[in-house]
């Protein structure tokens, strides 16, 4: 599940796709139907990335993401965000069962399966995530690469120069200006 670029925004409900960032701030664009364009200041607004998002869980906190893919392999029909308090508080034990009863709310419950209805649509479940070790390992390897490109000049090579100007001639003035 590639959930990268996904993030929520304070204040707004729904969730917003990073398209780009400019000096006032991040261009965000809806994931509903209406696909609006937003502005997110950077000083008044708070951006969450699903892929940073945590349930509170009796002994570690559960991934977004985990709670999600549980979704996605639930065999039951999953209950739409309106429905009543104990379908939630049920289904939510199904997907999640080592989440923490008393810090997660129903309001929590209902944002997480609305996500889940927003997402459902988009060919994120089928995308893999992004891993960390393949980016490293190859960054590391161009590393190396630009290492034996350094070491592969002489040692008494001149640096280039800009351009082929003459030197500029030094200007003395005097303290009084003369």
């Amino acid at each position: 599940m590639n959930l990268r670029g996904i993030v929520a925004v304070s204040g707004r409900p729904g969730l917003f796709k990073l398209v780009g960032q400019n000096k006032a701030g991040y261009v965000l664009e809806s994931l509903d139907a209406q696909q609006v364009k937003i502005i997110a200041n950077v000083a008044n607004t708070k951006l969450a990335s699903l892929e940073d998002i945590t349930v509170y869980g009796q002994e570690d906190d559960l991934k977004l993401v985990d709670v999600l893919a549980n979704i996605v392999a639930a065999t039951g029909e999953v209950p739409d965000s309106k429905a009543d308090i104990a379908t939630l508080k049920a289904f939510f034990v199904e997907v999640a069962p080592n989440h923490d009863k008393e810090k997660v709310y129903t309001s929590d419950m209902k944002k997480i399966v609305t996500w889940y209805h927003l997402l459902k649509d988009l060919p994120l479940f089928s995308e893999a995530a992004p891993s960390t070790e393949d980016h490293d390992s190859v960054l590391g390897e161009d590393k190396n690469a630009a290492k034996l490109k350094a070491t592969a000049k002489p040692a008494n090579a001149k640096a280039p120069s800009k351009t082929n100007q003459p030197a500029k001639k030094a200007s003395m003035t005097s303290k009084k200006g003369v």
